[in-house]
């Protein structure tokens, strides 16, 4: 069994220091075994947030794969973004853009879609996908193979389909041939859970699409502050949401979902069946916990 938090969407620059705090405890008290943060650490790819950004991670446990949003390149700094883009980010988060970790039950690979060549929207291209396949085609299919993105490759009902990320669907079709089916990502700020079979018709394939909300940011588009534990014991996975609640002040459980992977894909499981199936040791007794005096930043 494996424990992954997921977050996205941190926006250093534009942060609420009264959640930073409780989120560092929380997350450090879950001991997941991967931490994945899914772009959009800055809130304008200044010296100054990577540096906080940075901070920020240097507080959390490892293994980390972090991968960069469209906020990570610079916006207004023309020469930078379109001669550099990323050059802060690989000096003060980290110079792999492709991160990635494996151990015997969990194979997860991280893909930067971040483009200069746009503000807001991101981009997969044909030598990313081939990288997919490169590092995921070899695992058995008993492996839970999860790929890391900022931008989505599925919405929920109502969004723009140019939030996608570009090209998804020839990548999808890679994913589909390495048994790649469970995607993380942010951009939106909303968490959100869903399954791939309907926008992409792929026979004997759905992907398990699991967004996260902004962690830290005032960003927040109508939601609280959020991030995701997912625990994987597959051939199951089970997605808590975790939320602010401000008169606690701290992070609690708000929503769960679990799902079984069959020979057709993701089979979502009601309350009754998840409640008999063994994952990792249950984290709802997390205690609050109260803020310093002196948040971070």
């Amino acid at each position: 069994m494996r424990k992954l938090v997921h977050l996205s969407d941190l926006h250093f620059g534009r942060v609420d220091y009264g959640v930073v705090e409780p989120l560092i405890a929380t997350v450090n008290e879950m001991k997941p075994d991967v931490v994945a943060v899914s772009g959009d650490l800055t809130q304008r790819a200044r010296s100054h947030q990577f540096v906080e950004a940075r901070k920020f991670l240097d507080a959390l446990p490892e293994p980390q794969i972090i991968v960069p949003g469209n906020h990570d390149v610079p916006l207004y700094n023309f020469v930078a973004r379109f001669t550099q883009p990323l050059t802060k980010y690989r000096r003060h988060i980290t110079d792999d853009l492709e991160p990635f970790y494996a151990d015997d039950e969990v194979a997860i690979l991280g893909i930067n879609t971040a483009r200069s060549l746009t503000t807001k929207y991101g981009r997969i291209n044909e030598r990313q996908i081939e990288a997919i396949r490169q590092r995921m085609c070899s695992f058995r299919d008993e492996m839970t193979k999860i790929i890391v993105t900022h931008h989505p490759f599925d919405l929920p009902e109502g969004h723009d389909p140019k939030e996608l990320v570009g090209r998804a669907e020839l990548a999808m079709q890679a994913l589909a041939s390495c048994g790649a089916d469970v995607l993380l990502a942010g951009h939106l700020h909303m968490g959100h859970t869903g399954q791939t079979a309907a926008r992409y018709k792929i026979e004997g394939h759905s992907a398990l699409v699991i967004s996260a909300g902004t962690a830290t940011s005032t960003r927040s588009r109508g939601e609280t502050n959020s991030f995701n534990l997912i625990r994987v014991n597959h051939p199951y996975i089970k997605v808590e949401r975790f939320s602010w609640q401000p008169e606690a002040a701290r992070f609690a459980p708000s929503l769960s979902e679990s799902f079984e992977h069959t020979k057709d894909g993701w089979k979502h499981l009601s309350d009754e069946v998840a409640a008999g199936i063994t994952f990792a040791e249950e984290t709802d007794g997390l205690q609050p916990h109260i803020p310093s005096e002196n948040p971070q930043g």
